[in-house]
């Protein structure tokens, strides 16, 4: 069983003076663990109840563009939604055994290349944030991959039989459509992917 330590007393979570009235309350309160799993935490910070990461410092995101104009997408299945979901390659930053420390660059350039098979000429960082602040403290750092080559033919380690999608970026939101018509379900850090892909690549 997880270890559970609550910050509830009686089902409300006990406010300050100041907790109750600042605009940004809560920003300074103590953190506590509510539950714990094997690679997450559920926490608190005064009101606010989040998801932490135990495993990683990271997620790196890849919009990674053929030299013939080729999107690289992702396709697997992800049981949170019951769905094959088509995504940006992407993957956690220091979750190695074995690696001590790894820049965000080298998990990009290490995911990319797990998934779907391309190595990359260029790697490029666009920008990072938050990827959902209201639900975790999880940071995203997005690349731009270019001078692709292959190497092999992906599909990602272990279990987890990802499939590789080639997609023409001038076709990318059609094809995009045609996924969600036939039932899977698509990320929409995608869409914030051909963008990029469009504004530094055009």
């Amino acid at each position: 069983m997880p270890r559970r330590v609550s910050c509830l007393t009686n089902g409300v979570l006990p406010l300050t003076n100041d907790e109750s009235t600042a605009p940004n309350a809560g920003t300074q309160a103590e953190l506590r663990i509510v539950a714990q799993g094997r690679f997450l935490d559920l926490v608190c910070r005064g009101r606010w109840e989040f998801i932490r990461r135990r495993n990683a410092t990271g997620v790196v995101l890849v919009v990674a563009v053929t030299p013939h104009g080729k999107l690289l997408l992702v396709e697997q299945y992800r049981p949170p939604v019951d769905s094959q979901v088509i995504e940006l390659p992407a993957g956690l930053v220091n979750d190695q055994v074995g690696i001590s420390v790894e820049s965000c660059a080298e998990a990009a350039r290490r995911e990319l290349l797990e998934e779907t098979g391309y190595d990359a000429g260029q790697l490029r960082e666009i920008f990072s944030g938050p990827s959902s602040a209201g639900l975790t403290d999880e940071q995203v750092s997005i690349f731009l991959a270019t001078g692709l080559q292959k190497i092999h033919a992906g599909g990602g380690v272990e279990n987890e039989n990802i499939v590789v999608h080639e997609v023409p970026l001038a076709e990318a939101f059609e094809w995009l459509d045609a996924q969600h018509n036939a039932g899977r379900k698509v990320d929409v850090r995608v869409y914030a992917g051909i963008h990029i892909a469009a504004k530094h690549l055009t």
